[in-house]
């Protein structure tokens, strides 16, 4: 099993990180503020800064750390890694399965699966801990249409099917996630799904939880030798790295929903955390960030008991393991890929 390591994020825009040995180090305004041994990071995340010495991203290179670029909603501007692991044969199986619409739906059939009966397990941990609350009705009702729905995936014989099954029960899904933000309900607000830009703080924040999201089953992808541009589901798209999209579905409710509710319901985030631009888009502030990415840290330091390998690990080496089962099952040592539901 792959140790956890920690990630470190660089928020301010006038941090530059430099080398000494195999010492990352940080300086602000060229004064020295912190160093750190490369091999303790798995990634290093930047949001709006200034730069990066060609000594440091050597460094990180050769230590398999991964630079990920991020704007403040979540949006992956580019990434630095070093040579994808694995062997060739573990990715040619891999594009077998993208090039055949039929064994390409098995396995996006498994990933929405599990994002709806996650979802559904959201869904329903708000009425078991909230059963006298006057929304509990509607949410049950979705409740039951994401349950139909998550029948009628086995039915799925092309994949255009399964994606207007999976936008239909996203769709639903957020029709209610409203009701689940019991605390701060007057500023925090969602009536829909908004990305670019976000309009308000809960969209802000889904947008920025699914970026980090992403970062993980991006760089966990490259670590087990699996390409993250070619997927099952999604579309291929320049630039778009589709088999890490297709894989953080199973995530989406579990880890980045839950996480957001949290935040607003534990009173963990307020609305001054944000700032309003004039363009109507809705960003963290400089503190807001700051806080925002200590909780995540935090929140993927948490352990559960993985439902396949039955081993109790951190949050945030799902992605980790899902990649890792995933490949297992290109090669032909799994007969099917088990996706993450959490019960």
């Amino acid at each position: 099993m792959k140790k956890y390591l920690n990630n470190l994020y660089i928020t301010q825009p006038e941090v530059n990180i430099g080398r000494e040995g195999l010492t990352l180090v940080i300086y602000n305004d060229d004064k020295k503020v912190g160093q750190f041994p490369a091999h303790n990071f798995e990634n290093i995340i930047c949001f709006n800064y200034t730069g990066m010495s060609p000594a440091a991203m050597a460094l990180c290179l050769e230590q398999k750390v991964c630079v990920s670029f991020l704007t403040r909603t979540g949006k992956i501007l580019g990434q630095v890694t070093g040579h994808p692991s694995g062997n060739v044969l573990l990715r040619r199986a891999q594009y077998r399965i993208a090039d055949d619409e039929a064994l390409s739906l098995l396995f996006a059939k498994l990933f929405i699966e599990a994002k709806l009966f996650n979802s559904i397990r959201t869904l329903a941990k708000f009425i078991k801990d909230h059963n006298s609350n006057e929304a509990v009705n509607e949410v049950n009702q979705i409740r039951f249409g994401l349950i139909k729905s998550r029948k009628r995936i086995k039915e799925c014989n092309d994949l255009e099917s399964l994606r207007g099954i999976e936008g239909d029960t996203s769709r639903n899904y957020f029709q209610v996630f409203n009701k689940l933000i019991l605390q701060q309900k007057l500023d925090f607000v969602f009536n829909d799904r908004r990305r670019r830009p976000p309009t308000d703080p809960v969209n802000a924040m889904l947008s920025l939880t699914y970026g980090m999201t992403r970062v993980l089953y991006e760089n966990a992808l490259v670590t087990v030798g699996l390409d993250p541009y070619v997927g099952f589901l999604h579309r291929d798209r320049p630039g778009r790295k589709s088999l890490a999209l297709d894989m953080m579905e199973e995530l989406r409710s579990y880890l980045a929903d839950r996480f957001v509710l949290t935040l607003i319901n534990r009173r963990q985030i307020t609305i001054s955390d944000f700032y309003f631009k004039k363009d109507g888009a809705v960003l963290f502030n400089d503190d807001g960030i700051k806080k925002y990415l200590d909780l995540w840290n935090k929140k993927l330091q948490e352990t559960i008991t993985h439902p396949f390998l039955n081993e109790r690990i951190s949050i945030g080496l799902i992605p980790y393991v899902q990649s890792m089962l995933l490949a297992r099952t290109l090669r032909g040592d799994l007969d099917t890929y088990p996706p993450t539901m959490i019960v």
